[in-house]
């Protein structure tokens, strides 16, 4: 049964950084594009990253770019966002996701599994 697992989720001051992690069950991680979408209630759901299985690139939502870097490590079948320099305006609840198309743009991202998500909360 396939499985995702965030972690890393938490209150932090505007400015500060959280790393998520994310741990895949069930499925090689690395054989799979892989992404991060967050979500606010109330609205739709915004891709934040992906990562392509092929090669290893990543791709990045405009509004995280030169912020947020998602990496994997293959020997923990594990994922990462690390968010840095975070704003109020990044709090959601954050996801990570087995792409269910190719990692070229976050905005066109599919996904057919999702973790339960981590909840993030950017404020003073």
């Amino acid at each position: 049964q396939f499985q995702l697992v965030e972690s890393g989720g938490g209150l932090v001051q505007p400015g500060g950084s959280l790393r998520l992690s994310c741990t895949a069950s069930g499925f090689i991680l690395d054989y799979y594009h892989m992404g991060w979408f967050r979500q606010v209630p109330g609205k739709e759901r915004e891709g934040v990253s992906c990562i392509r299985s092929t090669d290893g690139s990543t791709k990045y939502a405009d509004s995280v770019k030169e912020r947020f870097t998602t990496s994997k490590d293959t020997a923990k079948n594990t994922m990462y966002l690390q968010m840095n320099s975070l704003k109020p305006e990044d709090t959601a609840v954050y996801y990570c996701a087995r792409l269910d198309s190719d990692c070229t743009s976050v905005q066109t991202n599919r996904y057919d599994y999702w973790g339960q998500g981590t909840q993030v909360t950017v404020s003073s």
